[in-house]
């Protein structure tokens, strides 16, 4: 599902070249469920945000469900994010003068789909996401918890094969969390897709199959428990 050769990303700063990630090799299958550790600065959302199609890498080639993301122009990577990716952020980048149906559907209406495609779309998304009767309410009314999984149904409109999930728990306390961690996990296994999400949270990288830990901008460990990391 995804592939990187030799990727890596220097960002040029008036202090001098930084290196945010340094070459690495990293092979995602499809279905995967996958967490990336590290500390603050290691590179974590660096790498998202180039398998998401959001930056290029410096050198290197990221290869996505086929596609080679560094052979596209801006309008194609756009285009590419728009069908092939899902995003969850933190701050759930919700829009607040938008209801939770228009968030929802804000990809399907881009891609200018019939709005009763979009309609039934956004009602079966509430559903799988336990938010029937929450369509006309807007952001600032609902908790957390309830906001995120928004934004994962709103990730889900296009129906991708991937989900990059940046820090979905970091603001959300243990409960409201370990919901958002079930939802994703049940995604994975049901729906069969792919998920990569950043974390700095041990537990909530438990929930994947495989986890990533990156130091300075490398790979230092990679397997089902990630191995020894501090």
């Amino acid at each position: 599902m995804i592939s990187l050769d030799q990727v890596s990303k220097v960002f040029a700063l008036d202090a001098g070249n930084f290196p945010a990630l340094k070459p690495n090799d990293i092979r995602i299958k499809k279905g995967e469920f996958i967490a990336i550790m590290g500390p603050s600065g290691s590179g974590k959302s660096t790498l998202l945000q180039l398998i998401g199609g959001l930056d290029l890498p410096t050198s290197g080639q990221i290869t996505v469900d086929g596609v080679r993301l560094n052979e596209l122009n801006e309008k194609q990577r756009t285009l590419f994010r728009r069908t092939k990716v899902g995003f969850v952020f933190q701050n759930y980048q919700l829009l607040p003068m938008m209801t939770v149906a228009e968030n929802i559907g804000l990809s399907m209406a881009a891609n200018k789909a019939p709005k009763a495609d979009i309609q039934a779309r956004v009602q079966q998304l509430l559903k799988d996401v336990n938010l029937e009767g929450k369509q006309s309410h807007f952001p600032s009314q609902l908790s957390g918890g309830q906001q995120q999984r928004v934004a994962i149904a709103r990730a889900l409109a296009m129906k991708p094969r991937l989900i990059l999930a940046d820090e979905p728990t970091g603001n959300l306390d243990r409960q409201n969390g370990e919901g958002v961690l079930q939802l994703l996990s049940r995604l994975n296994k049901e729906e069969q897709i792919t998920i990569v999400m950043v974390t700095h949270d041990r537990h909530a990288a438990k929930t994947a199959d495989r986890i990533i830990m990156i130091r300075d901008g490398e790979v230092v460990q990679d397997g089902p428990d990630g191995g020894d990391w501090n």
